[in-house]
């Protein structure tokens, strides 16, 4: 049986763990797996985006260019 169940950790890092009912007494195997959540990142100021945008500028026009080309024969047939 595997029990799913979100979780605060504490500072003091101890957990109390209910189990259902129909987990039958005895020994028994548990295994744990801790997965954290990761934090949200802060968005980035606007000296930050501007200093991102410079540093990749060459990259940024050419995938720019790379995905206006897909929709050039979209404007060559407007012209039809």
């Amino acid at each position: 049986m595997t029990i799913t169940q979100t979780v605060e950790i504490p500072v003091n890092r101890k957990l109390i763990i209910d189990l259902p009912p129909e987990i039958p007494t005895g020994k028994a195997k548990m295994e744990y797996t801790i997965i954290p959540f990761e934090k949200a990142k802060p968005r980035m100021t606007e000296e930050e985006e501007i200093e991102w945008i410079n540093k990749n500028i060459e990259w940024l026009n050419k995938e720019a260019m790379v995905n206006l080309s897909y929709q050039m024969p979209l404007w060559d047939d407007e012209d039809k």
